[in-house]
């Protein structure tokens, strides 16, 4: 299980309650809310307005994600930024592939790095905005995942957020461009360029495609 820390913003939480993920529409309980004193901890049987509470779930929770009590609430102001440097991951024990899988995502869903899933079925690429995100990314897949893993240059360097209003043309875009297209954490596409000169050319190229280097909290659907 994971712990997310979350800041009430008005009302109360009462343990057992249940919350509506307004990411996703879904129901979430909120069976065991924990209070935080340094290492010690508490059951959270109410919560108010400017408490922080943490809140097990087994990943259901990302950054940015919105609580509520059934209204459609979403806070701006915490996107996701395209990053700076594209790295694919290398690991010295093949076998342990599924399980370097399942790392990547979990380490994606917490923000550690961003993890980009190619459509050709080629490894996936992870983001990052500082070189030492890696670092971070590479001691804790040995510590938490005894996963030792090494990092090595990606033939691409940019990646833009691809959308159109025209579900056709954003299809055949996909299509066309298949080895340069890949998904986030979310599903979303994304498309990898090799250069900011590919990139400008494809966009010039591409009517109808939207390419964004900043991508905002959504709800889903």
């Amino acid at each position: 299980d994971r712990i997310a820390f979350a800041r009430l913003c008005s009302g109360k939480l009462t343990r057992g309650m249940k919350a509506k993920l307004v990411r996703t529409g879904k129901p979430m309980p909120l069976s065991s809310p924990q209070f935080f004193f340094a290492q010690d901890r508490a059951i959270a049987d109410e919560a108010y307005a400017g408490d922080v509470v943490g809140i097990p779930n087994h990943g259901t929770l990302r950054i940015g994600d919105t609580l509520t009590e059934g209204e459609d609430v979403v806070f701006v102001g915490v996107p996701s930024f395209a990053p700076e440097f594209l790295r694919r991951v290398r690991l010295t024990d093949a076998m342990k592939a599924k399980k370097l899988k399942e790392a990547l995502q979990q380490m994606s869903e917490e923000g550690v790095v961003q993890v980009f899933r190619p459509r050709d079925g080629a490894p996936a690429l992870v983001g990052v905005v500082g070189m030492l995100q890696l670092d971070v990314l590479k001691a804790r897949l040995d510590a938490e995942y005894s996963l030792p893993v090494d990092f090595e240059i990606s033939e691409f360097q940019l990646a833009r957020w691809i959308s159109s209003d025209d579900r056709k043309k954003l299809d055949a875009f996909v299509a066309a461009n298949g080895s340069g297209v890949a998904d986030d954490v979310d599903g979303d596409p994304v498309f990898l360029a090799k250069n900011q000169f590919y990139l400008d050319y494809t966009r010039e190229r591409a009517e109808g495609i939207v390419f964004s280097n900043v991508k905002d909290v959504k709800k889903a659907g």
